[in-house]
């Protein structure tokens, strides 16, 4: 579903494209639940966590058993995804954001858990707890806001991306490679491509659209100049990236 103002006459990307970029872009977002127990059963609750995607751009949430929120996504899967991305802006409400709608279910694919704790080195530390696991929301509608004026609602299918591509199953493979042989051209995607300082930064995501970059607390994302499908593909990108920076850098 969307609104009048289609793709066709909106400038810049498709607010599908907005939203899921918003989505690989995160590491955090708000996650509104509905409060279970004794607590005030009904009310809306709302919490931070950390947050990775799936490679289609379906959120990830690593939750204990403990938590509030767990506890009232095991009473009622609904949940909304608030991904902000109006930091820096001197005017927020002109930045884009948007809320996703859907159902969370834990998932206990092996590929999911190490994406996400790539995404997040730190949760390492207690991811094997017995009262952690991975949940992953299924979408089902968006809501964008990316400015005055720019507002869509949208169906889950101009959001996410194209599911089962064979990067997936090639990942890890793509950002062990990158970050043992290639950590320089790494720094220069950061430091020229991003306009970010600092030294170390890693590669911890490699999808159909860019890769992740983290640097202790700070996260990036690197933009492929077009999609890929598998990891032939994404390495011939990361190549004519890094032949980029290295040209811009020796300008």
């Amino acid at each position: 579903m969307t609104d009048p103002a289609s793709p066709a006459t909106t400038p810049g990307p498709a607010p599908g494209a907005v939203v899921r970029g918003l989505l690989r872009a995160a590491d955090r977002a708000t996650l509104a639940t509905t409060l279970a127990g004794d607590a005030g059963p009904g009310w809306p609750y709302a919490s931070l966590v950390l947050m990775a995607v799936d490679h289609d751009a379906s959120p990830l949430l690593l939750v204990s058993t403990l938590a509030e929120h767990t506890r009232n996504l095991q009473a009622d899967p609904r949940a909304a995804i608030l991904v902000d991305g109006t930091a820096g802006l001197d005017e927020p409400l002109t930045g884009a954001r948007a809320t996703l709608l859907g159902r969370f279910a834990r998932d206990d694919d092996p590929e999911r858990r190490a994406r996400y704790l790539r995404r997040h080195p730190s949760a390492a530390g207690y991811a094997g707890f017995g009262d952690f696991a991975i949940w992953r929301m299924t979408v089902e509608r968006a809501h964008l806001v990316a400015g005055f004026g720019r507002i869509h609602w949208m169906a889950a299918d101009a959001v996410l991306g194209e599911p089962g591509l064979p990067l997936a199953a090639r990942e890890a493979d793509v950002v062990a490679h990158m970050n043992e042989d290639h950590a320089d051209a790494i720094q220069l995607y950061a430091r020229v491509l991003l306009g970010l300082d600092g030294e170390g930064w890693r590669m911890t995501g490699c999808d159909a659209e860019g890769a992740d970059l983290r640097l202790g607390g700070r996260v990036a994302r690197l933009p492929f100049d077009q999609p890929v499908r598998d990891a032939e593909a994404a390495r011939i990108q990361l190549v004519k990236l890094a032949k980029r920076a290295r040209e811009r850098a020796g300008g």
